[in-house]
């Protein structure tokens, strides 16, 4: 006989044994009996036929042996499924729907369970499949087991990272105090190694604040518990950290002034120690807070300039790239003021004309006369340069201070090109035109005759002649505020004045006034008291022509405009009363009716008028 079959009979003996049919006699491997029992032995389940044959064979007890351990087998596959399902549900791994029969995922959980380490294709494979939560839990059980052999734990079971005693281990790694409750835990679950480690840590940290108040001075505090807050404190001073409002309060309350003081003064010393680092002073061995170059390096942080006390000791005392630094942190932060189009002052001018940089003096020039081009509407004219007698005139502007006569004449005659205003409805379809003008923006136009208008105003007041008075009047006008021109002309008290031409020259700019804002019964009235006092005067007739035009009476502001240049006025003047009524109607029917009438009478003297007319038409569409 073979070795197998001998080792074969011996299998068929021990299935026998096993499954309860030592009496059945035929020891052959070819029993029927033998095939049986090995399928049952792995775990298949009988067919009906092998049933029905076990009966028939009278081996009932081996038939209920067999029924038996199946129905444990069932029993216990729906045991492993059930603990499966647990498992992916404690430790996240639920979207990982596999057969715990087929998946390495049990494997993997159940050693969480246990307490294991990952091994690094589990922890690469957890990744792989999206289980970073897990993965996460495995690293906190790996952390829990580590602090579990470090404190003595290890006989504690449970590995799972929301377990108390987690929360205990952790508090020990960072020598962090326990809380009563926690400690008792730690004695009710037998766990005296790890309590005792924890009542070492205590001791030592005992000591160690018994240190920490001799050295800060913080002995007369009577709390001298783990708990007080002044442990946390202290060591905070001892880390070289700055302490808070808070924490400067409390000490306040405790009494603990020495304590602030040291504090205080360490961190200023640390302070001191960063500054002198960044202004490359290192080399001075002065490290008191108590030092004047301190107090120095601290104002330099705030002001980004030194005073001239400052800079002569620090000369003294050869720190010279003190001042280097000081200076180019100055003139950044000046350049800074430049670029959000801040002035500079004075002080500020002088001291970058002393340390050679009149190249940043120029940049804010230049851009102080480009934002004063915008304001005052002349960025036509081309030249940039802070030298130009525009700029010297705009910063006159700008200062409300008067300008020579040789400065406004300058500005009449010169020419700068701006877009010419088209009317077009498709006017981005165009080529801009451009067309010159002199530089007396409406903006400067104003200004100007706003300071001339003060002046004349406080020569007034000066002087109490009333020509400043009617020049204040005539210049109010001109700055397009004519309430301020009848403000002060009110009250005139003509009877009073002896010099005809004087009144008739204040009743004709009353009178205009009054034009200006359409009062214009008001304005006739001034107008023919002018005339009375005045009548070879050709002012107070051109403000007649001018009210009748404005009444769309042209024949009667014909007549009076012919008496004015009869007395000496300029033709040209007149057409330029006439133009302001045109530009100035609101009804477009009224200012169509002024242009045909003046284009009837003479075309070619009035051609500027066809533009308005234009203007007119396309406002209309």
């Amino acid at each position: 006989m073979g070795k197998e079959s001998q080792n074969r009979i011996k299998h068929f003996a021990a299935l026998k044994s096993k499954y309860q049919a030592t009496q059945y006699q035929d020891s052959s491997p070819a029993s029927l009996l033998y095939l049986i029992l090995r399928k049952v032995d792995l775990g298949i389940e009988l067919s009906d036929l092998e049933s029905n044959w076990l009966g028939e064979s009278k081996l009932e007890e081996t038939l209920e042996v067999i029924k038996q351990e199946q129905q444990y087998r069932v029993q216990e596959f729906g045991n492993l499924e059930f603990e499966f399902s647990k498992l992916r549900s404690k430790y996240k791994a639920t979207k990982h729907d596999v057969s715990w029969e087929s998946s390495r995922l049990y494997f993997i959980l159940l050693k969480l369970e246990s307490g294991n380490f990952l091994s690094d294709s589990e922890v690469k494979w957890l990744r792989a499949n999206g289980l970073y939560e897990t993965n996460q839990i495995a690293q906190e059980v790996k952390r829990f087991t580590q602090l579990k052999y470090k404190y003595k734990a290890t006989q504690y079971q449970d590995s799972y990272p929301e377990s108390k005693l987690y929360q205990i281990l952790k508090k020990l790694e960072v020598t962090e105090s326990l809380s009563n409750s926690e400690y008792n835990w730690l004695i009710n679950n037998e766990l005296f190694e790890t309590a005792e480690i924890f009542q070492q840590q205590e001791s030592v940290k005992e000591t160690r604040f018994a240190q920490l108040r001799e050295k800060y001075q913080a002995n007369l505090h009577s709390h001298v518990s783990l708990s007080s807050p002044l442990y946390p404190i202290l060591q905070n001073i001892d880390a070289k950290n700055n302490l808070n409002e808070l924490e400067i309060s409390w000490l306040e309350q405790q009494g603990l002034n020495e304590t602030i003081i040291i504090a205080q003064e360490l961190e200023q010393t640390r302070e001191f120690a960063a500054l002198k680092a960044k202004y490359k002073a290192t080399e001075y061995q002065d490290s008191s807070p108590k030092s004047h170059l301190y107090k120095i390096l601290k104002r330099l942080e705030l002001s980004n300039q030194l005073g001239e006390q400052d800079i002569n000791f620090l000369k003294k005392r050869k720190l010279t790239q003190i001042i280097e630094i000081a200076n180019k942190k100055y003139a950044s932060t000046l350049k800074s003021k430049i670029d959000l189009g801040e002035l500079l002052n004075e002080s500020e001018i002088d001291w970058l004309e002393k340390n050679g940089r009149e190249d940043i003096i120029i940049v804010a020039q230049q851009k102080h006369f480009a934002a004063l081009k915008s304001k005052y509407d002349v960025l036509g004219y081309q030249d940039k340069s802070h030298t130009s007698l525009l700029y010297t005139i705009l910063q006159k502007l700008e200062l409300k201070e008067r300008l020579e006569p040789t400065d406004f004449a300058w500005l009449q005659e010169t020419k700068i090109k701006v877009p010419q205003p088209t009317y077009s409805y498709y006017t981005w379809q165009k080529e801009p035109k451009y067309q010159e003008k002199n530089l007396v923006s409406s903006k400067i136009w104003i200004a100007y005759h706003t300071i001339e208008a003060n002046f004349y105003e406080q020569e007034f007041q000066r002087t109490e002649n009333k020509w400043n008075l009617a020049n204040a009047s005539s210049h109010w006008r001109k700055a397009d505020k004519p309430e301020q021109a009848l403000q002060l002309t009110n009250n005139l008290e003509l009877d009073k004045i002896k010099e005809n031409k004087l009144k008739s020259a204040l009743l004709t700019s009353r009178g205009g006034a009054f034009r200006d804002i359409e009062k214009l019964d008001n304005a006739e009235n001034c107008a023919r008291q002018a005339i009375e006092h005045q009548p070879k005067s050709h002012h107070p007739y051109t403000l007649m022509g001018a009210i009748c035009f404005e009444r769309h009476q042209y024949s009667d502001g014909e007549y009076w405009f012919q008496e004015a240049i009869k007395r000496g006025a300029n033709p040209r003047d007149m057409d330029s009363e006439i133009k302001r009524v045109v530009k100035n109607a609101k009804d477009e029917n009224k200012r169509r009716e002024v242009i045909e009438y003046l284009l009837k009478k003479d075309s070619q003297r009035y051609a500027w008028a066809k533009s308005y007319l234009k203007k007119s038409s396309d406002n209309g569409k």
